[in-house]
């Protein structure tokens, strides 16, 4: 199975998409502590997801937000085209 189809991928695909619907509701309804809550829950799982992601197959994206080990290890195998 290959990285972009993997279900851990499946999860964070997910849990982005229910961080934005939270952060547009959010927008609307900046006082709701519930949907604050959700959102700050869902910021941790995240996180936690993409970390062990990358441990996993490598960055998710470039600039910055996934440092790389010695040496530059941007992409170690081939592209989803290739």
């Amino acid at each position: 199975m290959d990285r972009y189809h993997c279900p851990m991928m499946r999860q964070l695909q997910e849990v982005s998409f229910a961080l934005v619907e939270l952060n547009l509701y959010l927008d609307n309804y900046p006082t709701n502590q519930q949907a604050l809550a959700d959102f700050n829950n869902l910021s941790q799982k995240y996180l936690e997801l993409k970390t062990m992601y990358e441990a996993q197959y490598g960055p998710l994206a470039n600039f910055g937000y996934a440092p790389s080990q010695y040496p530059w290890q941007w992409v170690c195998e081939p592209w989803p085209w290739e």
